[in-house]
C-alpha cells in the first residue's frame, strides 16, 4: 500500500512538478501549524506554562519544523552552505507574516465584520501564497 502510494507520488510529481510543489508547501504548512497548535496546547494545558510563553515556544519549534520541511522537501534545496543566511531571512519573513496576519485578521474582523476564526482562515490562505512566492523567489530560489 505504501509502496503504491509512493510511486503515484512520484508519478504526480514528474508530471506536474508545479502542482507536487504546491502540494509539498501545504503539507509541509499544515505540518508546522499542526506543530504550533499541539505544542501550544502541551505546554499551556498539560505542562501550566503561560499562554504567551507557550505560543512562543510553540511558534519557535513549528518554525523550525516549517524550515527544514521547506529547504530540504517543498523545494528540494539540499544544500548547507547558505542554510544560516537562508534561516535568518526565513525567520525575517516569519515575522512580517505574523505581522501581516495580525493585521488582516484586525481589519477581516473589525472593519469587515468576519468572525475571528474565519478571518483567521482567509488571512492565512493569503499569507500562504505570499510566502509560498517569496520562498521559492528569494530564499530557496537556487532549486527552481
Amino acid at each position: 500500500m505504501i509502496g503504491r502510494a509512493k510511486d503515484l507520488y512520484t508519478q504526480f510529481d514528474e508530471r506536474y512538478p508545479t502542482h507536487a510543489r504546491i502540494f509539498r508547501f501545504l503539507l509541509s504548512g499544515g505540518t508546522a501549524f499542526s506543530t504550533d497548535i499541539v505544542l501550544l496546547y502541551l505546554f499551556t494545558d498539560i505542562f501550566g506554562v503561560w499562554y504567551l510563553a507557550s505560543a512562543i515556544i510553540a511558534f519557535i519549534f513549528a518554525f523550525f519544523v516549517s524550515f527544514i520541511l521547506h529547504k530540504f522537501w517543498t523545494f528540494g534545496d539540499r544544500s548547507r552552505d547558505a542554510m544560516h543566511m537562508q534561516m535568518g531571512i526565513y525567520f525575517l519573513v516569519a515575522i512580517v507574516n505574523l505581522a501581516l496576519n495580525t493585521l488582516f485578521v484586525y481589519v477581516f474582523v473589525e472593519w469587515v465584520g468576519l468572525h475571528y476564526i474565519i478571518a483567521q482562515v482567509v488571512a492565512s490562505l493569503l499569507i500562504a501564497v505570499e510566502s509560498f512566492f517569496v520562498y521559492q523567489r528569494f530564499i530557496f530560489k537556487n532549486t527552481i
